[in-house]
């Protein structure tokens, strides 16, 4: 329990990193629930997703946002804005780089540009994956990560390794991040996991099954949005996803439509577990040309 005099604390963290370096995996091990889909896929977050990490001496909201990267489309440019928007309004940024790779020019990219606008900001490093490695590569990793903050200008307040899949200084990483908010009363009421909707929540968990085994090029063209629920003894929930051509849309459904039976039964054993309760999902494939470059399709998308 929290000493009697020990400040409540409260505020807005955020992870950046380049795609795929487990951003989401770190928010979902801090909260303790799943609120961001994980993918092994690169560039699968796309909505800021706040989890809520409550704790006897203070409450974390993390915000979960894309991966920086250089873009393509303007669905791209505007995952950007997410990105940088959010940079602009947390409290704490924790930058994060994978143990079983080296720092490399997408690092650097966002190093660079944290460097221009984190002058106010404290910024933890944050070594990522390290279950995946040898200790004598973590220990190469986190002194390229000290001299990567030599050579942009970057000012880490603190650098610490951690393994979300296992565990490993989670806690120790929660520690390190509130200490760095300002004190204040809780945010969210207790219990409260994340401030978005549940059709978000739900259409990332099927655009994550969804994601799952399949080509390269698929990732970035698919979206889903829920088109309804139905309560009932059974809750019907009717989900669309949407690809930019015909042939995306034969590698989703599948030979006599094996994959998108797949696809359903995944996201629904997720859905349950977010919602507690029984649920029938009706899931349909539907093409929508060159989605990612159209600012029409992007509003309709959600985007």
């Amino acid at each position: 329990m929290t000493a009697p005099d020990a400040e409540f604390r409260s505020g807005f963290a955020c992870f950046v990193g380049r795609p795929n370096v487990g951003k989401s995996t770190l928010t979902n091990a801090l909260v303790g629930s799943k609120v961001a889909i994980t993918s092994s896929r690169p560039q699968t977050t796309r909505h800021a997703i706040r989890g809520v990490v409550h704790r006897d001496d203070g409450q974390l909201v993390l915000v979960d946002t894309p991966g920086l990267h250089r873009p393509r489309t303007l669905l791209g440019e505007r995952l950007n804005d997410v990105v940088h928007t959010t940079w602009a309004e947390v409290d704490v940024i924790g930058f994060c780089v994978p143990a079983d790779q080296q720092i490399g020019p997408g690092d650097r990219f966002i190093a660079a540009e944290l460097a221009k606008v984190t002058a106010t900001t404290p910024l933890i490093g944050i070594l990522t994956k390290t279950d995946l490695v040898r200790p004598e590569v973590i220990a190469e990793r986190l002194l390229a990560l000290e001299r990567l903050s030599s050579t942009t200008g970057l000012e880490f307040a603190e650098i610490v390794p951690v393994s979300a899949s296992q565990g490993h200084q989670v806690s120790l990483l929660a520690d390190l991040l509130l200490a760095r908010m300002p004190p204040g009363p809780p945010l969210y009421p207790d219990g409260e996991l994340s401030d978005e909707p549940e059709t978000t929540l739900i259409a990332e968990f099927v655009r994550e099954a969804a994601l799952e085994g399949v080509r390269d090029e698929l990732p970035h063209s698919l979206a889903v949005v829920v088109e309804e629920m139905t309560p009932g003894k059974v809750l019907t929930v009717r989900a669309e996803i949407f690809v930019e051509r015909d042939s995306q849309k034969s590698i989703v459904i599948g030979k006599g439509g094996s994959r998108l039976k797949h696809v359903g039964t995944e996201a629904r054993r997720q859905i349950e577990a977010l919602l507690g309760e029984k649920v029938h999902l009706d899931l349909f494939v539907k093409v929508a040309k060159d989605w990612q470059r159209d600012p029409r399709q992007l509003r309709r998308l959600g985007f």
